[in-house]
């Protein structure tokens, strides 16, 4: 005789499943909630990670800008630049372009073909047309330069200075061109006006007189 199923038996099964299924899906609901919450804990650690990388770029570009705008303040200070002043016809005072220079000493140096000893200044920055005025004279005379200047006429010298930044000492060595001008005749006297300076190049004192004997074949060829 075959078993027939129990009805009871089946209504009692019924809530169990339904019960059995609810907690499934509550235990899956549980599952996603968890699964997004370690996202956007995830997602919360890049966007943390990605500020502070940021927020330290930008103090080290920023830095980087600092130290930069330092170095070139600090290659603009140790740069020297002499700017000349007169003080009568035969006299120019020479000052650093930087009010934060200060100028300590200075050697002069002239082209070997005059025959010039270099002057030498202390606290006094100044080029003096009776340190080489005479050597000069006869240089243009021997080669039968004009009498009379036809514009400012250049006489190149070396000069290496010493001066101090905020108190820190350094040196510039430097070819210069001294602009001047002559008047007068052989038989009655020459006079020599100083003008001025203007930088020709910055060279190395191992190389400078060299320099500046090369240049000045330059200017008087024929000497």
């Amino acid at each position: 005789m075959t078993d027939q199923p129990n009805p009871e038996s089946s209504s009692e099964n019924r809530p169990h499943a339904k019960a059995e299924v609810r907690a499934a899906e509550a235990a899956a609901i549980r599952r996603r909630w968890i699964t997004l919450g370690e996202m956007l804990a995830v997602v919360a650690v890049i966007i943390s990670a990605l500020t502070l990388w940021n927020n330290w770029s930008e103090r080290h570009a920023s830095d980087a800008v600092k130290n930069a705008d330092a170095a070139k303040a600090s290659a603009r200070a140790g740069t020297l630049l002499l700017v000349a002043m007169n003080s009568g016809k035969s006299e120019l005072v020479l000052k650093p372009g930087s009010p934060d220079q200060s100028v300590q000493s200075q050697e002069i140096r002239f082209p070997s073909a005059l025959g010039v000893d270099p002057a030498e200044t202390t606290g006094e920055p100044r080029l003096e047309a009776a340190w080489f005025e005479s050597a000069l004279k006869k240089a243009r005379s021997e080669a039968k330069m004009p009498d009379d200047s036809r514009g400012d006429e250049r006489l190149p010298v070396v000069i290496t200075t010493h001066f101090l930044v905020d108190g820190e000492p350094h040196e510039d060595v430097a070819l210069y061109d001294i602009g001047y001008s002559i008047s007068g005749r052989w038989l009655g006297g020459h006079s020599v006006t100083l003008r001025g300076v203007s930088l020709v190049s910055r060279t190395k004192g191992t190389h400078a007189q060299a320099t500046l004997d090369a240049r000045w074949s330059r200017l008087f060829p024929k000497t």
